[in-house]
């Protein structure tokens, strides 16, 4: 799938001058008094926005924040916190310009933030008076907010549908590229480790897998229900019974292409679901009625950081264990640390894997850290995105010209 990046046009000089619009994600957690807690995605959007600057362009920025009614402002849904923080960061002073959809006063050098998006009504349902209305805005519409691509909305979807040009920024660039390289054409062998607490909240996710990957690595829950379908004892651990077909559907579909999902050959069991249980490794068939499963147990660990270690693509979503309590945490950092050993291309997503990344400080060592959330979940169902979707559309219709760079490759999923 072909798209237009937003530095090639800088680069070959076509925003000089011109109205950029930049949809960034600038969702940032506040606490009671609505002060930032935590800034690594205001800090994230800022080479684009510096980008755009230097590129001559005339900036307008906007985001969503929390959850507001549309057409009904108060206080804690502005942007104002944000642009305060942006400011500090770029050293300058960034102005907040509420009512806007009907005109913005922007000169180029100059930068303003566009009020919390999702206070418009028609935001959420892409209503196409509101899109056609931010498109006349500017002449360049920049998508590089992640976290919403598998969102069709006003700022995301329409407004790319009728600007003038729609690009990928930076961020969005780098999720794509990521995303080519781990789906598209991907160096094999190809693991995936998807876990998590249930089958049924990764089911789709297990299904289309299946029918790409070389090695699916189930942990958490799901590789209980996993380890259920394959006729063993798992005592009271979490899993779902009334899924076992589906675990079985997905351990055939895997075998008949000559794939493997590796059960669990020992795991981690205690009696209780608490920080300080005593943790017993036991063999995978020795489970008890009464254990819990916390954690695959050493051998499965280290069998399964030997694939890690050969493979060619890792897709990483999940820690295997209950990594928060220390004793049940060394399945993960095996993992982990198999990841981070690999020659392998890796992609990583989802909050708790980011916690566990970040928990034994191996960010410098995985490939991509995909920040999306929902959308990377949605890019591991084999889903295509409707940002992508459309700055391919517009790509493929823009005349191409020494000038005029569409190029991106990354295909539809």
């Amino acid at each position: 799938m072909n798209f237009i990046r937003f530095s090639d046009l800088c680069a070959s000089g076509q925003v000089a001058g011109k109205r950029v619009f930049i949809r960034a994600d600038l969702n940032v957690p506040q606490d009671a008094s609505g002060a930032i807690t935590e800034d690594t995605r205001i800090r994230a959007s800022g080479p684009c926005l510096q980008m755009a600057l230097d590129a001559g362009a005339a900036v307008m920025v906007t985001s969503h924040l929390g959850r507001p009614t549309e057409g009904e402002f108060r206080p804690a849904d502005s942007l104002a916190p944000v642009a305060k923080r942006l400011g500090e960061l770029m050293q300058r002073e960034i102005p907040v310009v509420a009512n806007w959809t009907d005109g913005v006063q922007v000169e180029p050098g100059q930068l303003v933030m566009l009020e919390n998006c999702r206070l418009n009504k028609g935001e959420k349902k892409n209503n196409e008076a509101l899109a056609r209305k931010m498109a006349a805005l500017c002449d360049i519409f920049v998508h590089d907010a992640f976290g919403t691509a598998h969102r069709a909305e006003a700022s995301t979807y329409g407004i790319a549908q009728y600007a003038p040009v729609a690009c990928a920024g930076p961020l969005l660039a780098a999720e794509m590229d990521a995303i080519s390289a781990a789906f598209a054409q991907p160096k094999r062998p190809l693991v995936a480790i998807v876990a998590g607490s249930k089958v049924s909240t990764k089911l789709t996710i297990l299904k289309a897998l299946a029918e790409n990957v070389d090695q699916l690595i189930v942990g958490g829950g799901i590789a209980n229900t996993f380890m259920l379908a394959a006729g063993l004892n798992i005592g009271k651990s979490l899993a779902e019974p009334d899924l076992l077909a589906d675990a079985t559907a997905v351990i055939a579909a895997m075998k008949a292409r000559g794939a493997e999902v590796p059960i669990p050959t020992d795991v981690v069991c205690a009696k209780s679901f608490a920080a300080n249980a005593p943790a017993t490794v036991k063999s995978a068939g020795e489970v008890e009625d009464d254990d819990l499963i916390l954690d695959i147990g050493p051998d499965t660990t280290a069998r399964l950081a030997a694939q890690l270690k050969s493979a060619g693509t890792i897709v990483w979503n999940g820690p295997v264990g209950v990594f928060e309590f220390d004793a049940f945490a060394k399945g993960t950092e095996g993992i982990a640390r198999a990841i981070a050993e690999s020659s392998a291309f890796s992609i990583a997503g989802g909050g708790d894997t980011l916690a566990a990344i970040a928990k034994y400080g191996i960010e410098q060592d995985v490939g991509y850290i995909s920040t999306g959330g929902g959308a990377f979940l949605e890019v591991l169902e084999g889903k295509t995105l409707p940002a992508f979707e459309i700055l391919q559309k517009r790509a493929d219709s823009r005349p191409a010209s020494p000038a005029s760079p569409a190029h991106g490759a990354v295909p539809v999923l």
